[in-house]
């Protein structure tokens, strides 16, 4: 397996009222450079040449550079947590970071475009406070195990961030400024989106490394409601590759899967309603974007099983059968679909019978195999397709199913390796199985908070292997919390997301002879409503608590506060989508009212 060319990784940066300094302490006589004039970047290979007056502070790495109406920010690394080892190179999350602007002072920009600067600040910052970045400065996290050791000669002797996989390098954008340079190559760290959990587990006293890596893909991110479905490239949103990894006395082997959003247009633009109906693009080239998804998918895996898990009844059923239509008329011999109407099969608290689909699939599951490789690096065999498992949502649903699909192969892995007998089964090793599960039900969590901005649905059976009355509750406060970022802050994150990733790039002449989008406003009738309806109800309570009895008169003033309310209410409903919290940088297209 190629070992990258390691990164800077303990760095200092000096700051002074001119320039910025970058100093590599494994590279004394090396220094990076940045004009704060200029914004030219240079190295110099004379040590000592930093001003005394600097102020510094120890980083860890640098995530790239964004370019703002102030002007250009570094972006930097100031705080890694290890995480454990993978192939013997270290992984680390980031645990902070900060935006150190290249610009001395704001005179330069007007009073609006500093308003502006700083809303536009604020979503880079939410993007990084958003858990979790990680990366690592000598092993490639954002490709498989099998991919790493299917590659060419030719790779080795790439760059580090361009061998990267770069639907999971969310700072590819950030980077560029970098990049262009070959001399700051070593300076340009690849961070991934997701989770990745590595444990030191034993089984009757044999100890293994187990690891879980999940990688959301930078193409088509966004929130929950606000970006669904396909685009015209077949990419899809709410993208995950799920990596298990087993390390043991240097052998390794590893099992993917994926999850994704259905594969043709649709929409699910939030509306005030606890769940917007999903709606079909009309007069879209579903075959078109169908087709390109699994190409790319195909090519990337091999054989695809689609697990579908959304409700076969009610406003879900469209999607489940127009994604069933769309395989069939594939006709593609390497593309399975299996639909489980999750809700229907496991009510009643029945989870017990998710076991039918997992034995519906185990044959399958054993003939694609898992990726094995022995300590002198020989790869004994390949995973030679995938699952690709959704709900509506990619999130809750999908991962107790793969959460199962993932026990089972971990199972014969183990077995593969004589650390479980033959005929012995995980639920038995108590230990671990806390262990396990915990990871998984975390991994949920962690992806969960990334799309909807809350933890995962479900996890109580993820953590226990049963459902419980406390998780539901759990769910419902859950499912509040959601439905409120859904429809009153998303947009803001979403509008993050865009500028994070390059989707929307800022233009200096904002404010001036360009309008900035940060900048449009509710109209005036949608945002009267809302306060005549709370007063409404202000005054219905009040008249209804003071009143000392209910004469005809009190009566009549109830009523009509209680028809003012439900006017204004049905209004508020009615045109839902004007209410909530909508993308400024980038639009998306609203849902129409059925």
């Amino acid at each position: 397996m190629p070992h990258l060319m390691e990164l800077h990784d303990d760095l200092v940066l000096h700051v002074t009222q001119d320039r910025l300094y970058l100093e590599p302490l494994k590279s004394p006589r090396e220094l990076l450079v940045i004009d704060r004039m200029t914004h030219e970047k240079y190295i110099e290979v004379n040590n000592g040449q930093i001003p005394v007056s600097s102020t510094r502070r120890s980083v860890y790495g640098v995530i790239g550079t964004i370019k703002l109406l102030a002007g250009p920010y570094l972006i930097v690394i100031t705080a890694r947590t290890r995480i454990g080892e993978i192939n013997g190179s270290t992984i680390y999350r980031m645990d902070g970071f900060d935006l150190v602007p290249y610009s001395r002072t704001l005179l330069h920009v007007t009073q609006r475009q500093t308003e502006d600067n700083r809303e536009y600040l604020s979503m880079i910052q939410s993007v990084l406070d958003t858990p979790a970045f990680y990366f690592s400065y000598s092993f490639d996290i954002s490709h498989t195990l099998q991919r790493l050791c299917h590659t060419s000669p030719d790779f080795i002797q790439l760059p580090f961030h361009e061998r990267g996989d770069q639907r999971f390098i969310w700072n590819l954008y950030l980077m560029q400024d970098f990049a262009n340079q070959p001399e700051l190559h070593r300076y340009c760290l690849p961070i991934i989106h997701g989770f990745v959990a590595i444990q030191i587990a034993a089984i009757h006293g044999k100890v293994f490394s187990l690891v879980i890596i999940s990688r959301r893909s930078v193409f088509r991110a966004g929130t929950r409601f606000l970006v669904r479905g396909v685009d015209s490239e077949g990419h899809v949103a709410n993208y995950v590759e799920t990596e298990q990894i087993v390390e043991y006395y240097g052998e390794r082997a590893s099992w993917v899967q994926t999850r994704g959003s259905i594969p043709v247009y649709w929409s699910q633009y939030p509306n005030l309603r606890y769940k917007p109906k999903p709606t079909l693009t009309p007069n879209a080239n579903h075959t078109n974007a169908f087709t390109n998804h699994f190409q790319t998918e195909i090519f990337s895996y091999g054989s695809q099983v689609l697990v579908n898990l959304v409700d076969q009844k009610g406003s879900e059923k469209k999607l489940e059968e127009i994604y069933a239509t769309m395989v069939k008329n594939a006709n593609q011999p390497n593309v399975r679909y299996e639909a489980f109407d999750f809700h229907k099969e496991c009510a009643k608290m029945r989870w017990d019978r998710l076991s039918i689909l997992i034995d519906k699939l185990a044959s399958v599951q054993d003939d694609m195999g898992f990726f094995l490789m022995t300590q002198d690096g020989k790869v004994v065999q390949s995973q030679t397709g995938v699952f690709r498992t959704n709900c509506i949502d990619n999130l809750d649903r999908t991962n107790v199913v793969q959460n199962l699909l993932a026990r089972r192969i971990l199972e014969n892995i183990l077995r593969r390796f004589k650390i479980l007998g033959m005929n012995e089964k995980l639920q038995y090793q108590v230990g671990f199985e806390q262990l396990y599960k915990a990871m998984w039900a975390d991994n949920a969590d962690f992806l969960s908070v990334q799309y909807t901005g809350t933890g995962a649905l479900k996890t109580d059976f993820t953590r226990t292997g049963k459902r419980t009355i406390i998780g539901m509750l759990k769910d419902g406060y859950n499912s509040a919390i959601r439905y409120y970022k859904n429809n009153f802050s998303d947009g803001f994150r979403q509008d993050a997301i865009d500028l994070f990733l390059g989707k929307y790039v800022v233009n200096e002449e904002e404010d001036i002879s360009v309008k900035c989008p940060l900048r449009t406003k509710m109209e005036t009738k949608f945002v009267f409503l809302p306060l005549i309806m709370l007063v409404a109800l202000a005054m219905f309570f009040l008249t209804y608590l003071y009143a000392h009895e209910l004469t005809t008169e009190t009566v009549m003033y109830l009523l009509f506060w209680a028809v003012m309310v439900t006017f204004t209410f049905s209004v508020i409903m009615y045109y839902g989508t004007e209410f909530v919290n909508h993308p400024r940088l980038c639009q998306i297209p609203k849902q129409k009212k059925e």
